[in-house]
Parts: structure tokens; sequence; C-alpha cells
């Protein structure tokens, strides 16, 4: 059930998400904690540096709350998308950017469950899920986006090595990863049959890898982004996700329906939470001698909000039902990702003006909410691409 501690939203009071379980309610309340308590109160140091605690990967890992959907021998909880969602939403309840589980857990581990070898596994997914280990996927270049069979990287074989050269931009989790899941060009003639997922593992800062400046943005100024650079690095062979090149593009095109379901939970959540938030002041601030809520307007900007987020939130939870169940659809989630990152940002921007000057003030969540949701529309393959992708199954 949705709640902000202490607030009723229009439209939500009472409902339910139908694959909602009391472990999930269970598991709600851990991660609410864990947010409110590690994460909340050092949020200005976070947006300060551009970057959270990395300590803050292993605390989520001993509580068990990384790699949700892994299964239990690779260090997982076990469970399936649905327990990953409640994590997402939590952190976006709790107001927080900081943390890349959504790359992390939402989408990285997807990757290595569904492709990688034995080997890769359990060499992998057992510290990503400790927290020991942070991950993430790259995939953007400076010359282009969302164009994934334009990239440049490359990676050629030399003995039983791969030898890498390129760079990414726009990497989240890219300061602090340890592990990342890079797309490159092992075949340059072939397009799209030439491109390999592969396997970085980067802790220890090898020769031919470097971190680029933490890239400074309009939102979302705790979250770790990054460029990174390759030349010359030299992994194995061994090291390209499921031993076979040649098939990075197919696997991409099989787990970008979860990383767009994985920003829709973020939509949602976000949209939620500006509701609440927005209800709670309206009912305390007084306007030529009442409380906003009593103001005709008022009452209309927040039953159209209202309508959103409960038409959202009825959206996200069949796609959520379909996911677990294995039939979630390319052009369902591009539909999704393009339509609930605009209703994220309408809503959150009809909130703020509710606020009035405070709306425009960052002391105020509401107006970093309003420059977080922006990147929503872009990243995961801009909403325009999404556009097309649902187009072209009319």
């Amino acid at each position: 059930m949705f709640s902000v501690p202490g607030v009723e939203v229009p439209g939500l009071s009472g409902y339910r998400s139908a694959w909602r379980t009391a472990d999930h309610d269970a598991l709600a309340e851990t991660v609410a904690a864990f947010f409110a308590k590690e994460v909340a109160p050092r949020e200005a140091e976070f947006i300060a540096q551009g970057h959270p605690d990395p300590a803050l990967y292993r605390k989520a890992g001993a509580l068990g709350l990384l790699g949700l959907s892994i299964p239990e021998e690779y260090g997982g909880g076990g469970g399936d998308f649905s327990h990953e969602t409640v994590l997402f939403e939590q952190q976006a309840y709790a107001g927080d950017n900081s943390l890349g589980v959504a790359v992390h857990s939402g989408i990285v581990t997807g990757y290595l469950l569904a492709y990688g070898t034995e080997e890769q596994k359990r060499a992998f997914l057992p510290p990503l899920c400790a927290g020991e280990m942070v991950a993430s996927i790259a995939m953007t270049e400076p010359g282009g986006g969302s164009d994934l069979q334009a990239m440049r990287t490359s990676a050629r074989v030399e003995g039983d090595e791969l030898v890498i050269d390129g760079s990414k931009t726009f990497i989240t989790n890219g300061m602090l990863a340890g592990l990342v899941l890079l797309a490159v060009k092992t075949d340059p003639d072939q397009g799209a049959a030439g491109i390999s997922l592969v396997l970085c593992d980067v802790r220890d800062a090898p020769a031919g890898f470097r971190r680029g400046r933490p890239l400074e943005k309009l939102g979302l100024h705790a979250n770790d982004t990054a460029e990174l650079f390759f030349d010359g690095l030299r992994v194995p062979a061994s090291a390209i996700l499921g031993g076979q090149p040649g098939v990075g593009f197919f696997q991409m095109m099989q787990q970008l329906p979860q990383e767009r379901l994985v920003i829709a939970v973020g939509a949602v959540a976000a949209m939620e939470r500006a509701l609440a938030l927005t209800v709670a002041y309206a009912k305390e601030r007084t306007a030529f001698g009442k409380p906003l809520i009593k103001h005709q307007n008022t009452r209309f900007e927040l039953a159209e909000c209202a309508a959103l987020v409960r038409s959202g939130r009825t959206f996200l939870d069949d796609l959520i039902a379909r996911h677990v169940a294995g039939g979630l659809d390319v052009p369902t989630a591009a539909m999704a990702k393009f339509h609930l990152t605009e209703s994220q940002c309408t809503v959150i921007d009809r909130c703020l003006q509710l606020f009035g000057g405070y709306g425009f003030t960052t002391e105020y969540p509401i107006a970093r909410m309003y420059a977080d949701a922006r990147a929503q529309k872009i990243y995961g393959g801009t909403n325009e691409i999404m556009k097309e992708l649902l187009a072209r199954a009319l």
C-alpha cells in the first residue's frame, strides 16, 4: 500500500497493488528504515561530493537489499522483480537519488543472471549482492546516445585477451563501479551482430582504464555519474558476457524492457511522493485567509494530479505482474517508459506551482524532484525513440 507517514493521498488511500504480499510489506519496512537511518540524514553531504558513500552498498548488502531477485545460491534474495520494485519505490519515497541501486540491482545483475556463464555468475553475483562491488553498465558514448549500433568503443583479440579502446559517458555509478558491463564492437564490419558485452573488473584501477570527472548535471546531484575512458585496457577473452561474442546487441534488446520498467517504477513512486508532499503543504499553507486546499484551483489541480497518479499506478502494477510472469514485451515497456516519465514531469511541475516561491528553492524537496525528473525522459532510450518503438508495433 502506498503511504507517506501522516498523509492521505487522494485517489490512493486504501489502494493496494495486486502483486503485493505480506513479504513485500515486511521488506518495505526494512528498506524504508535503511534509507531513513543511513541515507537521508547525509543527503547534503552526498550532494556536495557528487556521489554516495560506497560503504552504504555494503550496509544494504548486509541487510539483504541488493540482488533481491537473484537466486540464493548466488548470494541474492531469491525473489523476483516485484521485490526489486519495493526497493526502488522506497528509495523514491525517501527522496534519495544517490545510491545507484536501480542500475546495480535492477539492470546489471539481471544481465549476469540471464546470460552469464556459471563461472561469471559465481565470480560477480555474490560480491554484487553483498555490496562489496558496485556495478555500472556502459553503453552511451560522447558521439552517440540511443543509437547503440553506432558505438565506436572496440575490443580486439590479442592472444587470450581483449584489448579495449574507446570512451563512454553519462555512466551511472561510473566513479564507484568495480564492475563495468561494457558494450563494445568486437567486429566493426558486422553492425549489430558485431556488438559484445564485456565484464570489466576495474576495482584495482587497471592500466588502460581511467575515470573522468564527475559530470555536473541539472539534477541528480548526489548521483555518481561519470565519463569512462579505455586506452588499451586488457581483460581476459573469457570476460565476454556469456562467453560468446557478437550477441551483445541481442542481449541488450532482451534486457532493455526491464530497464525501462525500472525507470517507470521510479516515475510512479516520484509522482506519489510529490502528490503526498503537496497535499500536506496545501493543508498547512494559508493564502487569503484560508488553507490552500480550500481554494478551488488548488483542489482542481490536485484532483487532476491524483488522477494521473492513480492511472499511472494501476498501469505500472499491470506491467509488474506481466514482467514477473515473463510477458512484458518491448512496445509495452516503451509505452510505459515514455508515458509514465512524461506524467512524472507533469505532476511534479504542477505540484511545484502550488508551492509558489518556496517550490523554487532547493530547501524544499519538490524543487529537487523537479530537477531530478528531467533526466527520466532521456536515459534508458529517449522518449522520442520509445514512441517510435511503439509506433512500429501499431
